[in-house]
C-alpha cells in the first residue's frame, strides 16, 4: 500500500490552493466577463467542497479499505487536473494583460484579445466539464463507500504513555540520562520557582523511553516531594491537560468542570512542594496556551522542574526551557544490543553466529533508531532461520515502508500534524534519493514553482519557504549536515515516509526503468549518467501531465554528461503541464526548441553549465516563469529582446556567461529578487538606469563594464543606495577598447 497516506492530510492542502485559485482576481475576471460560464465555476467549487468534507474520514479508513484508497487516488488525480486548468485560465488572463500593454491602439487591442479568447473558451470549457464530471462522480461515490463528515477531528491514534519502563530494554542512553538527571538535581535556577527542560528528537528516537528512565531514577525520586507523568499528545487542550495533571498529582479522578477552579486546586496541591512534572509528546506551539497552563505551576518551591518531550524544537522554544537536550541516533553497537534483546529473547546471539552476521547488516539499515531496532528485532524473534533473516535483509521493507510496524505510525504522526501547506512540501521531497544533500535555497525555489507556498502581504514567497523549511528542520524531518551547515539530509526512514505519502504521484527514475511510469505520475527525478539516451526516457509519454522533470547530479561528480536531443525536441514539448524543468550540466545541449514557449505553466528552468548558445524567443511567452538559471553557460552571448514580458521572474542567474549586454526594458521585471550580473553596453541594451526600477534586488549583484555608463545622471538613476536588501555589490570597469 505504497500510497496509503496519499489522502486526506495531503489533499487538504491541495484543495485549499484550489479554493484560493478560484477566488483569485485572474480566474474570477474570466468568469465575470462571461468569457467562460460562471455556472461551471460554481459547480466546480460545490464539488470540491463536497469531497473536502469527508477527507479526514477517508484518511482514517484508507488503510483497511482498498476502495477508499482507490477513491483518494482518483480524487487526487482529478484535483491535480483541476489545478492545471485553473492555472491555464490564470495564465491566459496574464497573457491577455501583457498583450493589451503591448498593443498601442486600445481598439485594436480589444479586437485582438476578443478574437484570441474565443478559441480559448471553446478549448477550455470541455476540459472544465470533464474534470467536473469526475469530481461529481467521486462526490457521489463517497456515500457508496461509507465516508462521512468528521466533526471536531479524531483523537490521537497513539496509546497513552506511562512512567513505567523496562530498564533492560534500554541501550546506549547512559550519557543522555546523566545529563538530564544532573539538570534535575541542580537547584540553581536563577530564582525561578519552576524550570523547563526540553528533550527534542525525531519520532522513534527514544524521547519517551529516556524520560521514563530519568523519572524512575532513585536519585530523582529522593530529590522531589511530588512527581507526576502526563501524556499530552497532539491535542493540547488547556482544560484537559490541567485536569489530567491534577488527577496524576492527587491519584484520584476530578469532577471539576471549570478551568479556574481546576487551576486553583492544582496550585494548592503544588504549593510549597518541589515537584517534577513530565509532559510527554507535546505538540502545542501556542505561547498563550502554555502561559495559561504554567500559571498553576508557580506555587511550587525553587528547584521544581518540568520535563517536556517533543519532536519540534519550536514547541520547546515556546516553553522557554533552561536547557534543550537533543537526542541523537544510537551507535551501531548499542543499536545491535537492543535489536539482539528482542530478536534472540533469552538465548545468546553467539549461539546463532550466522544470524548475527546478517543481523548486524539489518541493524545498519535501522540507522540508529531504537524504535526501528526494536520493531525489526521483534519481527525476527520467532524466525531463527538464516533464510528468513536473509529475506528480511533483502526485503523491499527498506525501500518502501509498510503499514504494519511501529516505525511508520511514529513518523506518520509527525506528518499528519504538520500544517497543511507543509504536507505538500514534505511529500515533494520524495523526489530526492536517500542521503541526497539538499540546499534550503534551492528547495524553496522548487516549492515556489510547484505552488506550495502560501502568499502573505508582509512576506515574500521566499521568506515563507524559509519558514516552512526551518519548520521541517525543527521537527527533525531534515537534519543539518555536520560537515556543511548549508547542507541538509533526510534520515532514511523519513525519506521512506515522504515516498510513502507521495505514492505513485512521485517517481525516482533509476537506471532505464521508465516503463514503471504511470499516467498519474506528476513529479520525476533521476541521477544523470554519462550518456542519457532516448531509451532511458522512452516511456515518458505515459506521464503527459508531469509537473516536475528534475535531473540530479551526484555530489562531487566531475563527469561530463550527454543528453539525447530526442528528449528536448520530441518528448519535453509533449509535457505541457511542467512547472519545473532542470537540465543542468549536459555539455552537449546547445539549444532549446521553440516549442518551449508552449509549456505555459513553467516556473523553474535550470540550464546551468550547458552549452546553450541562445534561448528561443518563444521563452518570453512563459509569463509564469519565476526562476531562470543560466549559471556557467559560457556559450551564451545574448538574451531574447522581449525578456521584459517575463513579469513574474524573480531569480535570474547569468553568472559566468558570455553576455555582452542586457536586454532592453529590464526594469519592467519588478519582481526580480536575484539578478547576479548586470552588463552595461555602450550602444545597445538596457542602461544602468534600469536598475533603479528593481527595488527588490537582494543577495549579490555584479555590475560590469561600468566605463560604458552614459552620464552621471544615468548612474544616479540606478538608485544603488536604495537597494537595502543587497548584501554584496561588485563594481567592475574594463579598459576602453
Amino acid at each position: 500500500m505504497a500510497g496509503a497516506l496519499v489522502g486526506g492530510a495531503f489533499l487538504s492542502a491541495f484543495l485549499q490552493v484550489l479554493f484560493d485559485r478560484i477566488a483569485s482576481s485572474e480566474v474570477a475576471d474570466f468568469f465575470r466577463g462571461r468569457i467562460l460560464s460562471d455556472g461551471l465555476l460554481r459547480k466546480l467549487k460545490i464539488a470540491l467542497l463536497s469531497v473536502n468534507a469527508v477527507l479526514e474520514d477517508a484518511e482514517e479508513k484508507q488503510v483497511t479499505k482498498s476502495a477508499v484508497k482507490e477513491w483518494l487516488d482518483e480524487l487526487k488525480d482529478a484535483v491535480y487536473d483541476a489545478e492545471d486548468i485553473l492555472d491555464e485560465i490564470a495564465s491566459k488572463a496574464l497573457q491577455r494583460k501583457l498583450d493589451a500593454e503591448f498593443l498601442t491602439s486600445g481598439c485594436k487591442a480589444q479586437s485582438f484579445i476578443s478574437a484570441s479568447l474565443n478559441p480559448f473558451a471553446k478549448e477550455i470549457e470541455p476540459k472544465i466539464q470533464e474534470v467536473l464530471d469526475r469530481l461529481e462522480y467521486l462526490a457521489r461515490q463517497k456515500d457508496v463507500i461509507g465516508l462521512r463528515e468528521v466533526v471536531g477531528g479524531k483523537p490521537s491514534e497513539r496509546l497513552p504513555t506511562t512512567s513505567l519502563v523496562e530498564e533492560s530494554d534500554i541501550c546506549g542512553r547512559d550519557d543522555d540520562k546523566e545529563a538530564i538527571v544532573n539538570l534535575l538535581l541542580s537547584d540553581d535556577t536563577s530564582g525561578s520557582e519552576m524550570c523547563v527542560i526540553a528533550m527534542v528528537g525525531m519520532g522513534g528516537i527514544g524521547k519517551t523511553t529516556l524520560a521514563q528512565l530519568v523519572y524512575n531514577d532513585t536519585r530523582v525520586k529522593e530529590h522531589f516531594n511530588l512527581e507526576a507523568w502526563v501524556c499530552v499528545s497532539e491535542e493540547f487542550d488547556v482544560f484537559k491537560v490541567t485536569k489530567t495533571i491534577l488527577e496524576a498529582v492527587t491519584l484520584s479522578t476530578s469532577d471539576i468542570k471549570d478551568l479556574n477552579r481546576l487551576q486553583v486546586t492544582l496550585k494548592e496541591k503544588l504549593k510549597g512542594k518541589k515537584f517534577l512534572l513530565v509532559l510527554d509528546d507535546v505538540w502545542n506551539e501556542d505561547y498563550v496556551d502554555w502561559e495559561v497552563l504554567r500559571n498553576s505551576f508557580k506555587s511550587g518551591v525553587q528547584g521544581s522542574k518540568v520535563i517536556v518531550t517533543t519532536r519540534n524544537a519550536s514547541v520547546a522554544s515556546v516553553m522557554r526551557p533552561i536547557a534543550t537536550h537533543h537526542l541523537k541516533q544510537l551507535p551501531d553497537e548499542d543499536c545491535w544490543s537492543l535489536f539482539a534483546k528482542h530478536a534472540f529473547d533469552d538465548s545468546n546471539s553467539e549461539a546463532h553466529l550466522e544470524l548475527e552476521v546478517i543481523g548486524r547488516q539489518i541493524v545498519k539499515k535501522c540507522k540508529g533508531l531504537p524504535l526501528a531496532a526494536k520493531t525489526i528485532g521483534a519481527l525476527l524473534r520467532s524466525k531463527l532461520d538464516v533464510d528468513e533473516w536473509d529475506k528480511i535483509l533483502k526485503s523491499e521493507l527498506w525501500d518502501l515502508s509498510t503499514d504494519g510496524g511501529n516505525i511508520l505510525p511514529a513518523l506518520r504522526l509527525s506528518y499528519k500534524y504538520l500544517p497543511s501547506p507543509l504536507k505538500q512540501c514534505f511529500a515533494y521531497c520524495s523526489i530526492f534519493p536517500k542521503d541526497y544533500i539538499v540546499r534550503k535555497d534551492q528547495l524553496v525555489l522548487l516549492w515556489m514553482a510547484e505552488g506550495f507556498l502560501q502568499q502573505y502581504k508582509n512576506k515574500t514567497m521566499e521568506e515563507v519557504g524559509d519558514e516552512y523549511f526551518l519548520n521541517l528542520v525543527s521537527r527533525s524531518l531534515f537534519q543539518q549536515s555536520s560537515s556543511d551547515k548549508s547542507h541538509f539530509i533526510m534520515h532514511d526512514l523519513v525519506n521512506d515516509l515522504a515516498k510513502f505519502v507521495s505514492g505513485q504521484f512521485s517517481f525516482r527514475l533509476e537506471g532505464d526503468y521508465s516503463h514503471e511510469l504511470v499516467n498519474k505520475t506528476r513529479h520525476l527525478s533521476y541521477f544523470k549518467t554519462r550518456f542519457d539516451s532516448s531509451k532511458k526516457f522512452e516511456d515518458l509519454y505515459k506521464a503527459k501531465r508531469l509537473r516536475t522533470f528534475l535531473s540530479l547530479t551526484l555530489p562531487r561528480s566531475s563527469e561530463t554528461f550527454y543528453l539525447t536531443k530526442k528528449l528536448t525536441h520530441d518528448l519535453l514539448p509533449m509535457l505541457r503541464c511542467l512547472r519545473v524543468l532542470s537540465l543542468s550540466h549536459y555539455s552537449n545541449m546547445t539549444d532549446l526548441p521553440d516549442s518551449i514557449g508552449k509549456i505555459k505553466h513553467l516556473r523553474y528552468l535550470n540550464l546551468s553549465f550547458t552549452a546553450v548558445k541562445r534561448l528561443p524567443d518563444s521563452i518570453c511567452k512563459l509569463c509564469n516563469l519565476q526562476t531562470l538559471k543560466l549559471l556557467g553557460c559560457r556559450c551564451l552571448a545574448v538574451l531574447p529582446k522581449d525578456m521584459w514580458r517575463l513579469i513574474n521572474l524573480r531569480h535570474l542567474d547569468i553568472s559566468e556567461t558570455s553576455l555582452k549586454e542586457m536586454p532592453i526594458q529590464l526594469g519592467r521585471l519588478k519582481c526580480l529578487h536575484t539578478l547576479t550580473t548586470f552588463i552595461i553596453s555602450k550602444h545597445s541594451g538596457s542602461c544602468i538606469g534600469e536598475l533603479g526600477k528593481l527595488s527588490s534586488l537582494r543577495g549579490m549583484l555584479s555590475i560590469l563594464e561600468l566605463q560604458n555608463v552614459a552620464s552621471p545622471t544615468d548612474a544616479l538613476n540606478a538608485g544603488l543606495k536604495d537597494k537595502r536588501y543587497l548584501e554584496e555589490l561588485v563594481l567592475e570597469w574594463s579598459a576602453d577598447t
